[in-house]
């Protein structure tokens, strides 16, 4: 299986590092060769059809800061869509920083690589909230497979719980916390008496919230994968702009305590039922679904096996690249006819 790896950033760095330690354990167990044939990163390329060598592009990414250094096979400032057009592969991988205002350059990438015949694995959550019922129908149409599974949940296997252990059963309904940034926050300041600037800012600290915590705190990374759930696992076609959607700024400590008296916790939680919404919403302490820390947690409520709940971290370099990897080994079964 060749491979174009676009992005470079924590994930795809990951993901050819299990590749180069677990490269014959995956080989004998699943019957799968991944070769990465070329990688995009934003100061260039690099290029080898017979296969990069991923511990080599490692070490002139860490001293370089770009692949595009590596001798012989690499070249500065090249085009993501000029590689997918011109390098024979059976799949590209889709890693660059999530957009949800324009989808782009992902979208770009993502439409180029189904008309050339690719498959997609993506982790990019942008263009799949802005269209995804058309990706879905483009892929179709040009008989390549579209995954996404580390889009939602990171290594958290949500996607292909609801899709495929939940097969033939009916989902009445799908809510969950699916954010661990904000209920990192929340967790602070219900625990802690902190403010949610002093939250926003322990987060920052720590890694889990951006410089610009806007996607976070205002509900819209959480909104982006309630989208993604709604088409994958409910057939709904919707788009970002088909959710409500209302982030964690207004709340004050004073809510949470007020909330906690009465034996609840004050959770963002993205919802899918009658209506597709993200929403600061109280929770019983005691329901399995109010979680603390950075974990996600998603309730499947269906017409057969009732209430299910799964919980895991919700993002992280490993756990993404996992679920890249589940779908590699998706896409090349079906490739095969299995």
């Amino acid at each position: 299986m060749r491979i174009i790896l676009i992005g470079y950033g924590v994930v795809a760095q990951s993901l050819t590092k299990i590749l180069t330690v677990r490269k014959e354990e995956i080989l004998e167990r699943y019957g799968m060769h991944p070769r990465i044939v070329a990688i995009i990163d934003r100061g260039g390329s690099a290029v080898n059809t017979k296969g990069l060598d991923l511990e080599r592009v490692q070490n002139v990414k860490n001293k370089y800061g770009t692949v595009a250094a590596i001798a012989e096979y690499g070249k500065y400032g090249t085009s993501a869509i000029d590689i997918i057009d011109n390098i024979d592969a059976e799949v590209v991988i889709e890693a660059t920083p999530t957009n949800l205002e324009t989808g782009e350059p992902g979208m770009s990438h993502l439409e180029a690589a189904i008309k050339t015949g690719k498959n997609v694995v993506t982790v990019n959550k942008g263009p799949l909230a802005l269209a995804l019922p058309a990706l879905t129908e483009m892929a179709l149409y040009n008989g390549v497979q579209l995954r996404f599974g580390g889009t939602v949940g990171g290594g958290t296997p949500i996607l292909d719980f609801g899709r495929k252990c939940l097969l033939f059963d009916r989902l009445i309904s799908i809510e969950g916390i699916l954010n661990g940034s904000t209920n990192y926050m929340l967790t602070e300041m219900e625990k802690h008496g902190l403010s949610f600037e002093e939250a926003l800012r322990k987060a920052q600290e720590k890694g889990y919230a951006e410089a610009n915590p806007s996607l976070d705190v205002d509900g819209l990374d959480a909104a982006a994968k309630l989208t993604i759930m709604a088409n994958w696992l409910t057939d709904k076609k919707v788009t970002l702009k088909d959710i409500s959607i209302k982030g964690i700024r207004d709340i004050k400590n004073e809510d949470l305590k007020e909330a906690s008296s009465r034996g609840f916790a004050i959770k963002l939680i993205g919802r899918i039922d009658k209506k597709l919404e993200v929403a600061p919403t109280e929770l019983k302490t005691d329901d399995p679904l109010c979680i603390g820390g950075i974990l996600n947690a998603v309730k499947f409520h269906s017409e057969f096996a009732g209430e299910e709940i799964i919980i895991g971290k919700g993002a992280g370099g490993l756990e993404t690249a996992s679920a890249i990897l589940r779908d590699l080994l998706d896409i090349r079964e079906r490739m095969s006819g299995r």
